[in-house]
């Protein structure tokens, strides 16, 4: 979608000088700036600033929304989350303003963020299995996103006609959830917390007359359709969460200021790949490297997450020394490097998670979920801010 508000923005007819510096906002970097006299061969405003525009509402809606979204059933917050991203679809390719893509880059960050908080919590309802899919399938979704909107643009296909076809993301979201997936009883799925408990009495007289549902219930985790926490509750979880959650947000932090402060600097002029073809081979094998982590919880499990940051740092700092004093040979180089770089921080995600799903009691599995995923918007929020002062200083050189 981000490529895809970028394409829609270079066919606007502005003369507004903001306007015009928004539309090098692209999260799909297509060269350097000929007018620009820096080494690096810089746009004039950093990947970052697209980056900061996008992460901000998830952050907001993951900061305050655990302590309020037990009141809004599922069912609910999956209905919203399906029109937020299809608004979002029909405003950029129908934009005829700045201000209308990105408005409809902000539905696109306030779906995903509500989205994943949501999800999150809900697996706490199923098998440990369902964690496992949800982590390979963020992180195909990397992959598979980008070259989707490729492919359907390379065959010929106007931007705007690719956006319209891509509605069918949220639509089938909603046929997913809603006919294909089989929730179990205790799941909230249109009524409030405080709802079903006042029909605790009838729920268990209907569990001793039906052995199936009865079933249902046992595998369950104990305690999982309790009442909600109390605030004092909620802050007891948020403190035992900080063992996952600060080394989840240095991860993040560290690979996302490679991406977008430093990835479009590591530019190798004699290489046989332009400018444009190296940065988006970077990103695409950064995604690559993040599929094959998140999808490796069924084979290897990694408790020291501290060790995975500090690593994640390691990454960040070699490159920025590499963009300072240019001495990397080779584009092939970096392209391993990035390739680590997204299995470090896939590995980093799924295993947070997989271990607070086993660490945390169950009355507090659900919040906790929902309450972790602050972790990586925090570190991407950070890593925002940071790689824009950097980007700008490198490029005055």
């Amino acid at each position: 979608m981000l490529s895809g508000a970028h394409d829609i923005l270079k066919k606007q007819d502005t003369k507004n000088a903001t306007a015009s510096a928004s539309v090098t906002l692209a999260a799909d970097f297509h060269g350097g700036n000929s007018s620009n006299s820096s080494r690096y061969d810089c746009n004039p405003i950093s990947t970052a600033a697209v980056l900061l525009a996008d992460i901000l509402p998830t952050l907001i809606i993951k900061v305050f929304a655990p302590f309020v979204i037990h009141k809004v059933p599922y069912g609910f917050r999956v209905l919203f989350c399906a029109l937020m991203a299809a608004a979002s679809f029909l405003l950029v390719s129908f934009s005829s303003a700045v201000w209308m893509s990105i408005l409809g880059v902000i539905f696109a960050s306030i779906s995903s963020g509500l989205g994943e908080l949501s999800f999150l919590s809900l697996t706490v309802f199923f098998s440990s299995n369902v964690l496992t899919g949800w982590c390979s399938g963020t992180g195909v979704a990397g992959v598979g996103g980008a070259v989707l909107y490729a492919s359907l643009t390379q065959f010929g296909l106007s931007p705007q006609i690719t956006l319209l076809i891509m509605l069918v993301v949220p639509f089938a979201m909603l046929i997913c959830y809603f006919f294909l997936l089989v929730p179990p009883p205790s799941l909230p799925q249109w009524n409030s917390r405080r709802m079903e408990h006042a029909a605790v009495d009838s729920e268990e007289r209907r569990r001793l007359m039906d052995e199936e549902e009865e079933e249902q219930e046992r595998s369950m985790p104990e305690d999982v359709t309790t009442g909600p926490l109390t605030f004092t509750e909620k802050m007891h979880v948020i403190r035992g969460l900080l063992k996952f959650v600060l080394p989840l947000g240095l991860v993040y932090f560290a690979e996302y200021f490679i991406n977008q402060g430093l990835m479009e600097l590591l530019y190798f002029p004699n290489f046989f790949l332009s400018h444009a073809q190296q940065y988006r081979w970077y990103q695409m094998l950064y995604q690559v490297g993040v599929f094959v982590s998140r999808s490796s919880l069924c084979c290897v499990k990694i408790r020291k997450l501290w060790a995975l940051s500090l690593l994640q740092v390691v990454n960040a700092v070699l490159l920025l020394f590499a963009v300072r004093y240019l001495f990397l040979p080779s584009a092939w180089l970096v392209f391993g490097i990035v390739l680590y770089e997204g299995l470090l921080g896939g590995a980093a995600y799924a295993n947070t998670f997989h271990f607070i799903n086993k660490e945390t009691e169950d009355r507090q599995k659900e919040f906790a979920m929902g309450a972790a995923s602050v972790g990586d918007s925090m570190g991407i929020a950070l890593a925002g801010l940071v790689a824009f002062f950097v980007h700008r200083y490198f490029c005055s050189l």
